[in-house]
């Protein structure tokens, strides 16, 4: 079960920014240190003709990469930013649904790296991601 705290980072902040809510992402599945987030074809997210823009590929990549980080977190931390992210596009996504799971593979103290897979609806390989995440920990009360 995921910490109340990871929900509501999740819900409010990653799926609830005006980016995600821009493009449509929506997670699917929400498991500790797992996601599943989907993003649907639109015509306005394409670079030409069907083709899915790279860019809207990265944002799906990043904010589910966020989303397993922050499925991990509990009491001490009080939220996250990417660190870094690298991309391999493997194949064109054209005219179609996208699906990303993000998986962590590494989790410490202050950082998570995750594996992110965007797959057409096929099971085609379209992008794999590494998203590194930073956390940031609540300051503790003098006394």
């Amino acid at each position: 079960m995921v910490h109340h705290d990871a929900r509501r980072w999740i819900d409010h902040v990653l799926a609830g920014s005006p980016v995600a809510r821009g493009i449509g992402l929506r997670f699917t599945t929400i498991e500790p240190d797992r996601i599943v987030a989907t993003l649907p074809f639109e015509p306005d997210r394409v670079t030409l003709d069907d083709l899915v823009h790279g860019g809207v590929i990265a944002t799906l990549i990043d904010i589910a990469g966020a989303a397993a980080s922050a499925s991990g977190i509990g009491d001490g931390v009080a939220g996250g930013a990417t660190a870094t992210m690298s991309i391999a596009y493997l194949a064109p996504a054209r005219g179609c649904d996208l699906t990303a799971e993000a998986v962590v593979i590494q989790r410490g103290h202050m950082q998570t790296v995750t594996d992110v897979s965007v797959r057409d609806p096929c099971g085609r390989a379209i992008a794999k991601g590494i998203v590194t995440s930073r956390l940031f920990l609540r300051k503790k009360a003098a006394g």
